[in-house]
């Protein structure tokens, strides 16, 4: 005979209540039935597990001993169950997203801010990160997805889902006010002290082929490690940056800087979250995805 899960069940409420037939209610069992189980265990295990009395029943020494292992594991079976119960309804859990500067401000902080109050029981953890550096995140499985920037260079099983669409454009501080009154060739711009994001950047490497299509070699006077890094340092007269344009809305209402029309068009670009589709979701996370994908659907 094989000793199952079952038997530890019965002589564990058997145990717990002292009483076969309180243990037999619990189960929704009768006490021969139960009898006859630990019988059988008894045997397995060749030694007596309970003393039988007018009141019910009481433990042996080798029935103590068994019973406090076998309390150990259903207690956490327990609350393996609790914790199950709670992260399907989305009352605990854990989320571990990588995400780029321009994706979070872009797109998933208004979206965090929803699912936040929709499930305060829920752990966020935001690893801000270039997109080169969130993609190797989610390669070595320490977040559940990554939201980025397009270029994207992946393979299978990685796939990825275009969000939003968001489109960068130069700006200067207002000492560069000249430069507002016309349209100014890509060509031009090498001039100035141009500022950019770091050579270990997606966004760097997208510029360093746009100029080059022009013949130019892109060689920014200042390189920073973040997108939101960019406006500061362009108000504060340091040069002329590309930015995406919702970004700057309202420091250009302000007159804080100024727009600067370029004679090439700069090719759009996309915000998009990418995941290992050979990985399950846990259902917190599941449902973040989905929250951030229609987010992305309505901004089509």
């Amino acid at each position: 005979m094989e000793i199952t899960y079952d038997y530890y069940r019965i002589f564990y409420f058997v145990a717990k209540y002292q009483s076969f037939t309180q243990a037999a209610k619990v189960l929704g069992s009768n006490q021969p039935n139960l009898t006859k189980y630990i019988n059988n265990l008894e045997h397995q295990l060749s030694c007596k597990l309970f003393i039988r009395t007018n009141r019910g029943v009481s433990l042996t020494p080798e029935g103590e001993k068994l019973y406090r292992h076998v309390a150990v594991a259903f207690e956490q079976f327990k609350a393996a169950e609790m914790e199950l119960a709670n992260d399907k309804n989305l009352e605990s859990g854990v989320v571990t997203i990588g995400v780029s500067n321009t994706a979070l401000h872009g797109m998933l902080l208004p979206v965090l801010g929803q699912f936040r109050k929709s499930y305060p029981g829920i752990h966020l953890k935001l690893s801000n990160q270039t997109t080169p550096q969130s993609l190797q995140a989610l390669k070595s499985g320490t977040v559940d997805f990554s939201l980025v920037t397009t270029p994207l260079h992946i393979q299978k099983p990685f796939v990825a889902t275009a969000l939003k669409s968001f489109q960068e454009i130069l700006i200067g501080s207002p000492q560069y006010q000249e430069l507002a009154q016309q349209t100014m060739d890509i060509t031009e711009t090498v001039k100035y002290p141009l500022i950019f994001l770091g050579v270990n950047t997606t966004t760097r490497e997208f510029y360093n082929t746009f100029y080059s299509q022009y013949g130019l070699v892109l060689t920014p006077d200042i390189e920073t490690a973040t997108t939101d890094q960019l406006l500061p340092l362009v108000k504060n007269n340091l040069g002329l940056a590309f930015i995406p344009e919702e970004f700057a809305t309202t420091a250009i209402e302000d007159e804080e800087v100024i727009t600067i029309l370029l004679a090439q068009e700069v090719p759009a670009r996309q915000i998009c979250i990418v995941e290992d589709s050979s990985r399950h979701l846990n259902i917190a996370a599941s449902k973040l995805k989905q929250m951030i994908v229609e987010a992305g659907a309505a901004k089509k």
